[in-house]
């Protein structure tokens, strides 16, 4: 899946990420963004391991709403903008390679570990991964499943459908 936030990031511009189509519609950078410090972020709970996100990062890659955007509305994250999109994508392929790292090497019983038990507290039994979840609660498997794989696949396809908005073509069949 990072290949293929690889392959969006270098068929794109930093026009094309922060084009602006309309009110209620998100642009590319939003969902660049999100996704990349989500996982950086939610790395630290399947890990343990600090997210990478710091002032030194926003000072280069320079985000106009200095947040993911989890909790603010599409109104306030309309205004994303990307300002130094080299810089994003250092920081993108620093995360990436951070979690492909750990996971070449995790014991495989780590994945069993349980980061949420049952019954879940309000802001996690209303998540995607909360469905996911066996018995036991929400596992490091099921965060690596559900905050890495599911989400990045569906801001994926956000950013394959914006890329129409732009004049680009998909980049899968």
């Amino acid at each position: 899946m990072h290949s293929l936030y690889y392959q969006a990031v270098d068929s794109m511009t930093i026009d094309d990420v922060n084009h602006f189509e309309r009110a209620g519609v998100l642009p590319i950078a939003f969902s660049l963004f999100h996704y990349t410090n989500m996982h950086d972020a939610s790395f630290m709970m399947l890990s343990g391991e600090m997210p990478i996100w710091s002032s030194d990062w926003q000072e280069r890659v320079r985000m106009a709403v200095n947040d993911h955007g989890k909790e603010l509305t599409v109104s306030e994250m309309e205004n994303q903008r990307i300002g130094d999109y080299e810089a994003f994508k250092d920081y993108q392929r620093t995360v990436f390679d951070r979690t492909e790292a750990y996971l070449r090497t995790i014991d495989p019983e780590e994945f069993t570990r349980v980061i949420f038990a049952r019954p879940f507290p309000p802001a996690i039994a209303s998540t995607y991964s909360a469905r996911c979840a066996g018995e036991p609660g929400i596992t490091v498997l099921d965060g690596f499943e559900c905050w890495i794989y599911q989400h990045g696949l569906r801001h994926m396809g956000e950013i394959e459908l914006a890329r129409g908005l732009v004049g680009l073509g998909g980049m899968t069949s």
